[in-house]
């Protein structure tokens, strides 16, 4: 068998298809975190409560949860570049009405809510074929770089979607969601110029065995259920975000500055990495390379936790994106790899459920577990607890330690 030569970063982002799916994906994030911020900075003005900023990320959940399996169906049976051109079409209208109430002075709670259930929807079927497209687009053996790149994409509109997003609110509230319409529909043209030579899907009536049949096949292969099941509790323990405004006040003393520098410290730390990775792939012991560093960053965690510094607090946070970042590539790499591309829709739905769900509950679990224990206590017992999962998904899944190679 002959080997595949190395794909530079720069050939990389001269590949057409690729450029083009970087740019889309950059701006599709780059649109949604935007809008994100208004729509709460908006909820929280006209109602000034707490419980109506959770409703938001539950409404935007539901559809997830109740249409995740079909929408990875339907990346798997139609053009995966269509359904996201017309998911971001939706987002685009949805988002042009919400600046037009906006900039009208008649938009109200509800109505917001009502729109949010159906930016929800949107995502919940873009993003499965968004995932799944990324091999399509990438020059044999490239896969682990592009992924990196995309990261990095996703990690810029981290840093600068939120700053992006509350300067233009400030200007008017009809603002970002005009910016969030116009990209989005930036989105869709970029996504119309992509040429790939998928094969077209088969004929079979869609069937209740189709729609699941994703679990069914991640279930079946240890090293992609492990590699879900790792994000998953991973996420769900060793997150601190939720308790940043806690850390921020109570313990570090700073004020509202302080508060950005640190959210933004893991998207700094993740976008380094991300940037590193696309110039040197890890090309040896894949899967012992992906434990270590979730090991590192519940490690990253704990220090985090035990921090009195805000130096070294933004240094372990920094430290800790990076090290997500490392694992975050090669999680995706392996199961893209790993998967038909007959399934990919349906694996990806199945893996986006499991990390918005870990997103989600790993909130709720920190804020809990910081009301029963303390913030620091939380904290800590968040980052020994990730490093448990790690040493024993090693002894669970020996497949998925043992992966030498991304191939």
């Amino acid at each position: 068998m002959t080997a595949v030569p190395p794909v530079s970063t720069g050939e990389l982002f001269g590949h057409r298809p690729f450029l083009l799916y970087f740019f889309a994906r950059g701006f599709a994030e780059l649109s949604h975190l935007i809008a994100a911020v208004a729509i709460g900075w908006q909820i929280y003005a006209l109602t000034g409560s707490a419980l109506a900023l959770g409703l938001v990320g539950l409404l935007q959940f539901i559809p997830t949860a109740l249409l995740v399996f079909v929408a990875g169906h339907v990346a798997d049976r139609y053009d995966r570049r269509l359904v996201v051109q017309i998911c971001q079409g939706g987002l685009a209208l949805v988002a042009a009405l919400l600046a037009f109430g906006s900039f009208g002075g008649w938009l109200n709670a509800p109505e917001i809510f009502g729109a949010v259930v159906l930016l929800g929807t949107a995502i919940a079927f873009d993003s499965p074929a968004t995932a799944s497209l990324l091999p399509a687009v990438v020059p044999e053996g490239a896969l682990q770089k592009g992924t990196a790149l995309s990261t990095g994409a996703f990690q810029v509109a981290m840093i600068g979607g939120p700053a992006i997003g509350g300067f233009a609110y400030g200007v008017t509230p009809a603002l970002p969601y005009a910016l969030m319409a116009t990209f989005s529909l930036f989105v869709v043209i970029l996504y119309a110029a992509i040429k790939t030579d998928r094969p077209p899907a088969g004929e079979d009536p869609p069937s209740f065995a189709a729609l699941f049949a994703g679990i069914g096949f991640v279930r079946r292969n240890p090293a992609i259920l492990g590699t879900i099941s790792l994000d998953l509790f991973t996420v769900l323990f060793g997150g601190v975000t939720a308790l940043l405004p806690i850390y921020a006040q109570d313990i570090l003393h700073t004020g509202p500055w302080g508060l950005g520098v640190l959210r933004s410290a893991p998207a700094v730390g993740a976008l380094l990495m991300a940037t590193l990775l696309s110039r040197y792939a890890i090309k040896r012991r894949v899967g012992m390379r992906m434990f270590q560093a979730v090991i590192v960053f519940g490690l990253a965690t704990a220090v985090f936790a035990l921090s009195t510094s805000i130096w070294i607090s933004i240094a372990a946070l920094a430290i800790l994106g990076a090290a997500d970042t490392v694992s975050m590539v090669i999680r995706i790499s392996l199961v893209q790899l790993s998967t038909p591309d007959a399934m990919r829709g349906r694996v990806s739905a199945v893996n986006f459920l499991f990390v918005n769900a870990s997103y989600q509950l790993g909130e709720f679990e920190s804020g809990v577990a910081a009301a029963l224990l303390g913030a620091v206590p939380a904290a800590a017992l968040g980052g020994a607890i990730t490093i448990a999962v790690a040493l024993l998904w090693m002894k669970l899944f020996p497949a998925l330690r043992d992966v030498e190679r991304l191939e």
